[in-house]
């Protein structure tokens, strides 16, 4: 196992050990109770990241286990002010707050990731679909748009982590690297799928005529 396989193997490991502890009504939801798809979904985002914020992001789960701090969590907490803000005022105020500076640097972060998003919409409409939606807009209860996940998974990183996150993509969109589509492109071969482009037409064509 590489020196970064081995990193992603242990987020994972951490952030399951998270999950499992993640509130709902009515005990475990479905997909706590899913450690395949989990782990295929957190390995293939894990995986488009480069070593340094790997292990950035390592020591804050490290930091939050020692702190006892479940930092997903507030992942799933921070989404609800767009999915269920009724439910969210009731306990926003228990939230870390946010500096304007980190409120910079996420909106710096989903501007870029977006713009992959919407470019991959273009490409892979049939994929696409069977996802997230992407704009916050798009939100409604039982729904989470991309956009406002990655808000909620960002405001759960340190200052380090969301700066060294930003340092990378900016790096990939300077490079012509689309990073979602690196982390789509794992999840569809992990599935089976040779490609994106196999997948998409195994969507449109089942039989594959």
């Amino acid at each position: 196992m590489s020196s970064k396989d081995d990193l992603i193997a242990r987020i994972v490991q951490a952030e399951w050990e998270m999950f499992q502890q993640v509130p709902n009504a009515g005990g475990l939801a479905g997909c706590q109770q899913n450690y395949g798809t989990f782990r295929i979904m957190r390995t293939s985002q894990a995986a488009s990241w480069s070593e340094t914020l790997l292990e950035s992001y390592l020591d804050d789960l490290a930091s939050a286990q020692r702190d006892g701090r479940n930092l997903l969590t507030e992942k799933y907490a921070r989404m609800m002010a767009s999915t269920s803000p009724r439910e969210y005022a009731a306990f926003a105020s228990v939230l870390p707050a946010l500096e304007p500076a980190v409120l910079r640097t996420i909106d710096t972060i989903v501007e870029i990731v977006l713009a992959w998003e919407a470019d991959l919409s273009n490409r892979f409409p049939h994929i696409l679909q069977r996802g997230r939606p992407i704009h916050a807009s798009e939100d409604r209860p039982g729904t989470t748009s991309v956009e406002t996940y990655l808000r909620g998974e960002l405001a759960s990183y340190s200052q380090q982590t969301l700066t060294r996150y930003l340092d990378h993509v900016r790096v990939q969109k300077l490079a012509g690297i689309n990073g979602s589509e690196l982390t789509l492109s794992h999840t569809v071969r992990s599935y089976g799928y040779p490609s994106l482009a196999a997948a998409e037409r195994h969507l449109v064509d089942p039989s594959g005529r």
